[in-house]
């Protein structure tokens, strides 16, 4: 079922020229991965709350290959 804002759209893409439509595809896709990144961004976030590692780093140096060498999310 449609929204009126996906109708509204609908409509809108179809008075659009072939290439207009598809930088619009483009876009679309584009905020459609970087939702996909802030998702699993959050969510590692809060596993990380949920589960505190104290790593004491000097120089920024040491705080980029403490994260380099954290285990994957698959790991732990």
């Amino acid at each position: 079922m449609k929204t009126m804002e996906i109708s509204e759209i609908d409509e809108m893409l179809n008075m659009l020229p072939k290439t207009a439509r598809q930088e619009v595809r483009d876009f679309a896709a584009y905020l459609l991965d970087r939702e996909r990144r802030h998702k699993a961004l959050v969510e590692r976030v809060l596993k990380a709350e949920q589960n505190p590692d104290v790593v004491e780093c000097k120089t920024p140096e040491e705080f980029m290959q403490a994260i380099l060498n954290a285990p994957d999310d698959d790991e732990g």
